[in-house]
């Protein structure tokens, strides 16, 4: 006799896995909105979200307002309880609070403190910190930035317990994300937010269940990541074009990809390799036909599709060519 198996409902799976989960006490600690996708997927998965930590309101924006974090506009959506101590390591009171919930985990994703020894002490399972890239790779506050800017193919998440050194706790799980061709920091960034709160969902599972061995990391095969400068957005056009390709999609939004044009700033917001080897010095531009392009490094040129004259809009470069009336020789930088 034939036996199909039903499908359970959405609704019966979701409260299954609210069942295997709801003696998990948890506090997140989080704060920009690459962390938001994983707070939702904590309560979501029936897991007891005990306390929220994030960052004090900072000013942001133009007008310097003073503003909540991503993680806190979350938490009060869910009506979760918040925190925001300034500082960590030696807050009596926040220690205290802490040992008061007794979690069974600490989750940690993009918080912004280097988490103290005791509090890595404190819950069975550990401090599990989410990381933009596949470690030992692009160990940093930066990983999704650099490995764009360095031209990979591929990232991924890695789930990892926090010890006291810069990203180098064991491995506990990890999942691959293709790089596209057009990505950028901002297109990016989303993908590999959502592929990290299911895994996060899946570590503390596992883990719960000990399904799960930690291994460490190959530091002979680490690399870093570290903090955006604004002058990393600075186009050196000694570089060949498919690195100032790759690093004006990977600074994006910020510190971006600029230069100088008759002595002014000047934004480049799009850009591709040109095809064809031209004879340029670094630098020096070139109209040819509604193209306009730059001199680059190796003998290679980089076409300009976007820019922004200090002062100016966002324009397309065949406006910029037709408003600046470019005259032979003329260079950028």
């Amino acid at each position: 006799m034939l036996r199909l198996r039903l499908a359970a409902s959405p609704q019966a799976s979701a409260q299954h896995d609210r069942e295997k989960t709801v003696n998990v006490d948890v506090i997140f600690c989080g704060t920009p909105e690459f962390a938001v996708p994983t707070l939702n997927a904590l309560v979501e998965g029936g897991f007891r979200v005990r306390l929220v930590v994030t960052q004090p309101d900072r000013p942001r924006g133009r007008g310097l307002e003073v503003t909540p974090s991503p993680v806190k506009r979350r938490a009060d959506e869910l009506a979760l309880p918040v925190v925001q101590p300034e500082k960590i390591k030696s807050n009596l009171q926040f220690r205290a609070q802490l040992e008061a919930i007794a979690p069974r985990a600490i989750v940690v994703v993009g918080y912004g403190r280097m988490i103290p020894a005791w509090m890595i002490a404190l819950p069975p399972l550990g401090n599990i910190n989410l990381h933009a890239s596949l470690l030992p790779k692009y160990r940093g506050a930066a990983p999704v930035q650099w490995a764009i800017a360095r031209g990979e193919s591929v990232t991924g998440v890695t789930t990892m317990r926090i010890d006291e050194g810069l990203d180098t706790g064991d491995i506990l799980l990890q999942r691959e994300e293709p790089i596209r061709p057009a990505d950028t920091a901002v297109t990016l960034a989303p993908r590999l937010a959502a592929a990290g709160a299911a895994l996060v969902v899946e570590t503390l599972r596992s883990l719960d269940a000990g399904g799960i061995t930690p291994r460490r990391q190959e530091n002979s095969l680490a690399t870093l990541a570290p903090v955006l400068r604004k002058d990393e957005g600075r186009m050196d056009f000694q570089r060949p074009a498919r690195e100032l390709h790759n690093r004006l999609r990977g600074f994006q939004p910020w510190p971006g990809a600029f230069t100088t044009f008759r002595g002014k700033n000047l934004n480049v917001w799009q850009a591709q390799p040109a095809e064809a080897r031209m004879q340029l010095k670094p630098g020096e531009l070139r109209v040819d036909g509604d193209r306009l392009v730059a001199g680059c490094g190796d003998e290679s040129a980089l076409e300009l599709l976007e820019v922004q004259p200090e002062g100016k809009r966002r324009m397309p470069a065949h406006d910029f060519v037709n408003g600046y009336r470019l005259q032979p020789g003329e260079r950028l930088g």
